[in-house]
């Protein structure tokens, strides 16, 4: 009875881990990546010219925005990884569930 409270209590952690991850990479999509590809259109279409623009421009697109994908794909890789533990425990519960269930028909010769 205790496993199966401590299994509930595991799967809450990580759903809610899971969720953390999901909108930490929200943020990091809508407040750091679309405004800068956004700031490098306007600077490319036009908005500000000259040495300083495209220093900008090369700036933000080699250093900024891979950068902020490096981040988003660290947090995808977490969150996968979580789902993969996730799937682990599950099927471990389930292995141990039929386990102690065969042992118990085995013991007391259940029909």
């Amino acid at each position: 009875m205790i496993g199966k409270l401590l299994m509930r209590f595991a799967r809450k952690v990580v759903e809610g881990v899971l969720s953390q991850l999901t909108q930490q990479l929200n943020i990091v999509q809508e407040l750091a990546m679309a405004p800068m590809r956004l700031m490098v259109q306007q600077v490319t279409g036009g908005v500000w010219r000259g040495n300083g623009a495209n220093a900008f421009v090369q700036e933000v697109s080699s250093l900024m925005i891979p950068g902020v994908g490096k981040v988003a794909n660290t947090i995808t890789g977490m969150s996968n990884n979580l789902k993969f533990a996730q799937g682990v425990m599950d099927r471990a519960d389930e292995e141990v569930s039929k386990l102690v269930k065969s042992k118990l028909t085995d013991t007391f010769k259940f029909f």
